[in-house]
């Protein structure tokens, strides 16, 4: 029998991408709502009802509102919004970091942030591990597509005399910070120093580390091993080795991709170190993530309809 799935706010950049990723899925029974009745709020809440699996790709109050709308139905819900990623009562959706039995079993599933998705690949295992202290203050610098900003910010690059560069999250009080220092078990909020470049989508995620002034001798050698060991087997994140390349590029033109690539470079002796990450903004940032949710929660394999 297929699995019910009803995507609430399907017309946006992120449900547009999962729908693309689920074409063909046999496995599914999708709920569709037409264009006057997207918006409606009795409407909605049958959906919400009728399904076995919600995915929310709303704005955060959108996405509260949606699992209010949702209550009194056993439905299981995945919010792509960040309404969610630290409550009480909510799942984690990074399986590599919280572990697919957590997400199989779970009700509600909170995906992560784009951004957050590179900084915890790269630093929580790290500080697991004890190789990275809890109470480092932690610098995350990161480039992203501006398809993330949503259809606002799209419609700003696409247009003529549109930017080249845009840094933003000077207020120090971006969204994503809670996250970040929550699911790394970090003692402090890190600082962000997020930008959009003009590419519609692709992301790089770097975090610094002067090694050399931490104790516990964590070269950047010994990072790299353990990462790599932690991600032995992954289908989706990989950690790659070989001498550190010139450049680290984002392409205008790339194609959806719902992998991440890890880095550790480091300079003679292993004292300095840059973490990185490479992943799509809309892949394993958004769209790609919110799939292999779907696919752990299902009991199906985590990587079918990924574009790895």
């Amino acid at each position: 029998m297929a699995i019910r799935l009803f995507i609430d706010g399907a017309a946006g950049t992120t449900g547009l991408e999962i729908r693309e990723r689920l074409q063909g899925r046999s496995e599914f029974e999708p709920i569709v709502l037409d264009d006057t009745q997207r918006k409606d709020e009795s409407a909605r809440r049958d959906a919400l009802h009728a399904a076995d699996i919600a995915i929310l790709c709303l704005p955060d109050e959108a996405a509260k509102e949606a699992v209010k709308l949702a209550e009194g139905s056993d439905t299981r819900i995945i919010d792509a919004s960040s309404a969610h990623r630290v409550a009480e009562g909510w799942t984690y959706g990074f399986p590599e970091l919280i572990g697919h039995e957590a997400i199989a079993s779970a009700r509600f599933v909170s995906n992560p942030g784009c951004y957050p998705t590179g900084f915890l690949a790269l630093v929580a295992p790290l500080v697991r591990a004890g190789l990275l202290p809890a109470d480092w203050p932690y610098t995350v610098n990161a480039v992203s597509g501006y398809s993330g900003g949503g259809n606002a910010l799209i419609a700003r690059f696409e247009a003529e005399g549109a930017p080249a560069f845009r840094a933003y999250g000077y207020d120090m009080a971006h969204k994503h910070l809670p996250e970040m220092k929550r699911h790394a078990g970090l003692q402090h909020d890190v600082i962000f120093a997020p930008a959009v470049v003009p590419a519609y989508r692709g992301m790089v995620v770097e975090v610094p580390l002067h090694l050399g002034a931490m104790t516990g001798d964590p070269t950047a050698g010994r990072l790299h091993d353990a990462l790599a060991a932690f991600y032995t087997g992954s289908a989706v994140v990989s950690v790659l080795s070989g001498a550190a390349p010139g450049e680290l590029l984002l392409e205008r033109s790339a194609e959806p991709c719902d992998s991440m690539q890890l880095h550790v470079f480091g300079n003679e002796g292993g004292w300095h170190a840059r973490l990185v990450a490479v992943l799509d903004n809309l892949g394993k940032g958004a769209s790609g993530a919110a799939i292999q949710n779907l696919n752990i929660m299902c009991g199906l394999p985590e990587a079918t309809g990924l574009r790895l």
